[in-house]
């Protein structure tokens, strides 16, 4: 999983009057000149971004008062760096070409993990209902006084992904070390994502089959489909950006969806002394140029999820000029409002046009086997996110419009995903889902009036007050570019949110790269996190 630190914000600081496009500011200008109701809109635009009250334990209040002391102690920071760096000292590495579990011997270090919760964490082994599933992956069930409530599922996951040998030189303290310098943990795995401790998966940073594919077999087949109140994976770090006094927490409720697109082409061989006036290689190119040609166009529905995400900046973040809060408000209604409030965030926010649109990668390519023969095969991979309100066929449908030019042009047959769509006689190009992990956009987690929604929301505001100085806290949905294990629980579920309860300061270098460490401090913050989030749901009607 990959984070990316969410930089909507910048349009609070950016959208002052010098910076403002002189027709984005027209047009807003116009849109609440035309519409006498737009200056009531700012309680309109608030519905796309409602905040709830900082929500604490009742029943169980007093225990919640006595466990976030215990977290402000030194003794259990130490507690945490010791868990946390024996966990980080197995490397439990994840490959994208991993053969199942038992016949790959690169498992194995998830049986000496297994061992090393087993002896960190006595009274959970004996407490609760421990399965594993597919051998190594963990599911841990506590069960509630009272069975007739659905459960909650509490994610993570138990793999990291490898350490590139010839960098380990480059780290201040070794990769697997689990060093403690008196600020932060070293190691892979520190802030991606061994700090969690209740229900494992074990090859997210690859495909989750393995793991979480296997866990969600077991969980439909122990409890049923939509049998779980809420789920709560991994996902983005909370921030206060710009030095000002807010914090925004942003939880994930969806995530693009994934295509790998393989295009083939095969053409007659033979000696390169005499060659057609273009090659299987030559081919291929023109059809990644005309695929890079026309990317994808952006758009921001209004019942899109970065639309929300966008009223919640307008209507909360700190220093919003005038011209944004007006601008925001006009695009609920005007479409000129929205098409500049568009055009407004691909030029000043950098991650808008892979939020707004589907986005696509060359990413693979292949081809000719020898300087004097003529290639037979040429192949590439393009990567596709696809975007909220699209799907996979849509994107086939797309990409096989797109290619079939260049098929006719050259007198190829196309294949396009099973089906014959340009007949020819000089080759044929075949377009496919490269390794058949086509995945849909994730279903959107409704935010208003949605009781899950608010119980995790007053939580965050309830934990984030307790452990930072702030004026505020702004819980502002977003969506995930990338994916998570929670691709397999979507029938387990309508609310699931991905969400790290970590400040964005927490870690020393990010995710996947050298010097992974993380605060230890930071993790006794989403410990503290989770446990008034349990003791929360104790006492909600979810």
């Amino acid at each position: 999983m990959v984070y990316a630190l969410e930089p909507l914000l910048l349009l609070c600081y950016l959208f002052s009057p010098w910076v403002a496009a002189a027709n984005a500011a027209e047009a807003a200008q116009s849109a609440l000149q035309n519409d006498p109701g737009a200056s009531d809109r700012f309680a309109a635009a608030t519905e796309y971004c409602p905040q709830f009250s900082a929500l604490h334990p009742r029943k169980h209040r007093e225990l919640d008062i006595t466990l976030q002391q215990l977290f402000t102690t030194n003794d259990f920071l130490l507690q945490v760096v010791e868990a946390l760096s024996a966990a980080v000292h197995v490397p439990t590495e994840s490959y994208d070409d991993f053969g199942p579990v038992g016949r790959d011997p690169r498992w194995q270090p998830f049986f000496k993990l297994h061992d090393e919760l087993e002896r960190l964490f006595p009274l959970v082994y004996e407490k609760l209902r421990v399965t594993k599933v597919n051998t190594h992956a963990l599911v841990f069930h506590w069960q509630g006084a009272d069975e007739s409530l659905k459960p909650v599922l509490l994610m993570a996951h138990m793999d990291v992904v490898p350490v590139e040998p010839s960098t380990v030189s480059s780290w201040v303290h070794p990769p697997y070390s689990g060093h403690y310098d008196g600020t932060y943990v070293w190691g892979r795995g520190t802030c991606d994502d061994k700090s969690v401790v209740l229900a494992f998966g074990i090859d997210e940073e690859s495909a989750g089959v393995q793991g979480a594919g296997h866990i969600a077999k077991h969980l439909e087949h122990t409890y049923g489909q939509d049998s779980f109140a809420l789920i709560v994976d991994e996902g983005e770090p909370f921030d206060i950006p710009y030095g000002g006094n807010v914090i925004f927490a942003n939880p994930y409720v969806t995530e693009k969806g994934y295509f790998d697109l393989r295009i083939e082409v095969s053409a007659p061989g033979g000696h390169s002394s005499v060659p057609p006036r273009h090659t299987a290689i030559g081919v291929l190119a023109s059809i990644l140029t005309e695929i890079e040609a026309h990317p994808y166009e952006p758009h921001l529905p209004r019942n899109g999820t970065l639309f929300q995400e966008v009223q919640c900046a307008a209507a909360h973040g700190p220093d919003v000029s005038a011209e944004f809060k007006n601008l925001a408000r006009a695009a609920i209604t005007s479409d000129a409002a929205l098409e500049a409030l568009t055009q407004l965030l691909l030029a000043h926010v950098p991650l808008s046009s892979a939020k707004l649109a589907t986005t696509q990668a060359v990413d693979l390519i292949a081809g000719g086997a020898k300087a004097n023969a003529l290639p037979e095969t040429a192949w590439a991979v393009v990567n596709h996110r696809i975007a909220e309100q699209s799907s996979v066929a849509a994107l086939q449908e797309r990409i096989a419009a797109t290619v079939g030019p260049v098929a006719s042009r050259h007198g190829l047959a196309l294949d396009a995903f099973g089906r014959t769509v340009v007949s020819g006689s000089s080759g044929r190009i075949s377009l496919s889902d490269a390794w058949g992990t086509a995945l849909e956009p994730a279903p959107v987690t409704p935010t208003r009036d949605n009781p899950a929604y608010a119980l995790l929301a007053g939580t965050i505001v309830a934990a984030l007050g307790e452990y930072h100085n702030a004026s505020g806290v702004i819980v502002q949905p977003t969506y995930a570019l990338g994916n998570t294990d929670t691709q397999f629980y979507w029938n387990m579920s309508r609310n699931i949110f991905r969400y790290a309860h970590m400040p964005a300061d927490a870690y020393y270098n990010g995710l996947h790269t050298v010097n992974e460490a993380i605060k230890p401090t930071a993790l006794v913050g989403k410990i503290g996190f989770l446990v008034k989030l349990i003791l929360n749901l104790d006492e909600a009607s979810v």
